[in-house]
């Protein structure tokens, strides 16, 4: 399958602000990509590239005062099927766990793992190790939050999210990442693209949306607490802790976003 993804972003800056942008599809998904998915802007400015500490491609750049957008347009070769989970993958114990991955048992700004270990226990502990576990995690956060795009605020801890049961994509993955580290389960933040494609008819406003990956039998596994099903076209823009390490801009200055577009459409022949 081929699908057409791509965002458009538009701010109003009193000022030059400097800003980045982490909106090009992730290195593991490149070779899908038919064409590079270049960062372009409207007035064009400068644009510089690099790797951040988790290998996310991010872009730097300044914006000029006024009416300002950016944003990536490509196209990606997908399977085109339903995810399917490897229900064999195993708990590894956390001696037995490579180096890298130890980073994603620990505590992080929006994932306090440390608050929330005795409710893990307590919630998790009784059920078997590896994707059992996981997608029982994913099962109680997604039961356990409502969607609730008019109370989100870009601050929420998982604990909060916790106690309050209401967020958006990124407090139900940040939820169940917390819970995951807290099982001595390394977890990552993921943030990217997921298409409707396959699902019934009449489809919502496209967004990005947030997951998260457990590392189970030695590789990286995609769980999504918040549609907490199988998706079509799920692509990865970054990863890292938690939110605070993948925004999709971040921006130095004030600035009023004045346009937000994303779309993940089937390319028909």
């Amino acid at each position: 399958m081929r699908i057409h993804i791509g965002c458009e972003m538009s701010f109003d800056f009193p000022q030059e602000t400097p800003l980045i942008a982490m909106l090009n599809v992730h290195y593991s998904r490149a070779s899908d990509l038919e064409r590079p998915d270049f960062l372009t802007s409207n007035p064009p400015v400068p644009i510089e590239s690099y790797r951040d500490s988790f290998g996310n491609w991010c872009n730097r750049l300044v914006a000029p005062p006024g009416r300002f957008s950016f944003g990536t347009d490509a196209v990606i070769r997908d399977p085109g099927t339903f995810e399917i989970g490897d229900l064999m993958a195993w708990q590894h114990e956390v001696r037995d766990l490579p180096s890298e991955t130890l980073l994603f048992l620990l505590p992080s700004r929006f994932c306090e793992s440390d608050l929330l270990a005795d409710d893990a226990w307590r919630l998790f502990g009784h059920t078997p190790l590896g994707i059992p576990r996981v997608q029982a995690v994913c099962d109680f956060v997604h039961n356990h939050l409502v969607f609730n795009y008019g109370n989100a605020r870009p601050t929420r801890t998982a604990a909060e999210a916790y106690r309050e049961q209401s967020g958006v994509c990124r407090d139900f993955a940040h939820l169940a990442v917390a819970f995951c580290r807290a099982l001595n389960i390394p977890t990552r933040y993921c943030t990217g693209y997921i298409s409707d494609i396959g699902l019934p008819k009449p489809w919502a406003s496209m967004d990005f949306c947030a997951w998260m990956e457990v590392y189970l039998g030695g590789r990286w596994h995609a769980f999504d607490p918040r549609n907490n099903a199988p998706r079509i076209g799920r692509i990865l823009i970054a990863s890292g802790r938690d939110a605070a390490d993948v925004p999709l801009t971040h921006i130095f200055g004030p600035g009023t976003l004045a346009g937000f577009k994303v779309w993940t459409d089937e390319v028909v022949e």
